[in-house]
């Protein structure tokens, strides 16, 4: 597991701590292969009929962190959804998209499962993002695909037919999360700051609160297991003192500073690094924060901001290069022009799951199932999403020992950048080359 993909998971948990125009032409999209377009297509799955396919989404929009935190994901999907049918559909198959808002709770995820599945009988899941998965047992044991959540518990982590977005390689029996419990990150990110910018000492600021703590802890341990000098930091989340956590910054000559806190936490962390004329080299944050609301969340402290590095498994969506991401960006001005200032990586992460069902129901031509799909899912030929996502796969592998590739994508925030405006620009040639061979640390969650 990637430090990346846990930092997205202790990301949004942690959050809770605080109470907190043109049409897209079809090569956009996955071929259809097999029947021709509606020729031969049957009613051959629940939630499949000849001219429809029916995909649902869950995610906790209204939950206590507010309707933006976790809403990402669901609104690439979407436009996904929306640019494929206005391209006319898959297999002539146009798809309805159910969505459902599981308020953040459990018991309201597990609602919106037995609603989208029983009642409006969804073929899929894709793209949920969900605090607190509690259904996922039973989506399992309905044999229903969800493909390309986040995985912000450990439900991605235990059962079949539950695929997070980051690929994954554990059993996922349902007997146990992980490896018998216990799972594995790895320490690219480390590496690649120690390499880029010749950094060898590190701070890592938490809240005294346990699931805090323990976040923290991982990345202690990872930045030791990478040689650097680790200063821990914690803070109170009720008054905490970050003008002291300042103080002891500057006095350890800190130059990369990790935590494992909420954005209104580092937002005041940096207004006191700010205040106390502390320069780090780099603020280093994860793919949760890599949103365009960056300029907005820091103009409080600008100094920090110009700090602000962040990592993930998926390109950058200011990368319009790339024919897949210029296709996002297509269809969210065409469909959702109003969030182009709220623009994330989670959203193109939404995008890239829609995506990868897409391709994975395209695969059974015109007699689509359930079953087809999980063996698209479960096949070995690693998956990029038409190169939005490092390749990766769900081949089940022993447990992990030794070291292992691992490959990391990296942008720093920039207030102008070559396009005018400010936005994240990518520090890497190429995230599927910036690979590094690291070693895989064992925890429990």
């Amino acid at each position: 597991m990637q430090l990346t993909r846990r930092a997205s998971l202790a990301a949004a948990a942690l959050l809770l701590l605080v109470g907190c125009g043109t049409r897209l032409p079809a090569r956009d999209f996955a071929a259809p292969t097999g029947a021709a377009a509606g020729g031969g297509n049957t009613a051959s799955d629940t939630g499949v009929t000849a001219g429809q396919v029916k995909v649902g989404i869950i995610t906790s929009l209204t939950s206590p962190l507010g309707t933006e935190v976790l809403s990402g994901p669901r609104y690439g999907a979407l436009a996904f959804f929306q640019a494929l049918n206005a391209a006319g559909g898959l297999h002539g198959r146009t798809v309805q998209v159910v969505t459902c808002d599981d308020g953040g709770s459990g018991i309201g995820n597990e609602d919106c499962v037995h609603q989208l599945i029983d009642h409006d009988q969804v073929f899929a899941l894709t793209a949920g993002s969900s605090l607190d998965y509690a259904g996922a047992s039973y989506v399992s044991g309905k044999g229903v695909p969800d493909v390309g959540g986040q995985p912000i518990g450990t439900a991605y982590d235990r059962w079949p037919h539950l695929y997070e977005i980051y690929g994954n390689n554990a059993p996922r029996d349902g007997r146990s999360v992980g490896w018998d419990g216990t799972l594995y990150e790895t320490t690219e990110v480390y590496r690649f700051f120690k390499q880029r910018l010749n950094a060898d000492r590190a701070a890592v600021v938490a809240y005294n609160q346990a699931e805090s703590l323990s976040y923290a802890h991982q990345i202690e341990e990872g930045l030791a297991a990478e040689g650097y000098h680790v200063l821990a930091q914690t803070v109170d989340v009720a008054l905490p003192a970050f003008q002291t956590v300042a103080t002891a910054l500057a006095a350890d000559h800190t130059q990369l500073l990790f935590d494992a806190m909420d954005t209104r936490g580092n937002t005041a962390l940096c207004q006191a690094l700010d205040t106390a004329g502390v320069k780090l080299t780099a603020k280093v944050t994860n793919v949760q924060n890599w949103t365009q609301t960056v300029e907005r969340d820091y103009q409080s402290a600008p100094g920090c901001r110009a700090v602000l590095w962040a990592t993930s498994s998926s390109r950058n969506y200011e990368d319009t290069q790339y024919p897949a991401v210029q296709a996002f960006r297509s269809a969210m001005q065409r469909f959702y022009p109003e969030r182009q200032p709220l623009l994330s990586a989670w959203e193109l992460e939404g995008w890239a799951a829609a995506q990868w069902l897409t391709d994975a129901m395209a695969s059974c031509g015109g007699a689509l199932t359930r079953a087809c799909v999980t063996r698209f899912m479960d096949r070995s030929q690693p998956y990029d999403a038409h190169g939005l996502l490092i390749p990766t796969d769900f081949v089940r592998r022993p447990r992990p020992s030794g070291p292992t590739r691992a490959c990391l994508d990296v942008a720093r925030w920039q207030d102008t950048t070559a396009a005018g405006g400010p936005g994240w620009v990518t520090q890497v040639p190429d995230m599927d080359t910036n690979c590094f061979e690291v070693p895989q640390l064992p925890y429990q969650p």
